[in-house]
């Protein structure tokens, strides 16, 4: 019985453990030494560039503090109706 207890308390910690650490992970826009970059037009559309490489065609880099830096942080979530025309001005799609 006491083994069984044991094992009850341990699965209740590790779910709850489970739960938080769920709640408090923020996944990525780009991998490590890289920056998110928006192709231009209305479809949008973004890829990753290496830090120190620009984008190639038909990626630009993001104005300057609207990077998306998170899934679905402030910038994320207003790129996905926004976009860059050919004349680096932000366009609703």
């Amino acid at each position: 019985m006491r083994t069984r207890t044991m094992i009850a308390l341990a699965a209740v910690g590790l779910s709850g453990l489970t739960l938080t650490a769920g709640c408090s992970f923020k996944e990525s826009i780009c991998g490590n030494g890289e920056y998110p970059a928006i192709a231009v037009g209305a479809q949008g559309g973004s890829a990753c560039f290496p830090e120190g490489q620009e984008p190639t065609a038909p990626y630009v880099r993001y104005p300057e503090g609207k990077v998306p830096q998170h899934v679905d942080d402030e910038w994320d979530v207003y790129w996905r109706t926004h976009g860059i025309d050919e004349n680096n001005r932000i366009i609703e799609r």
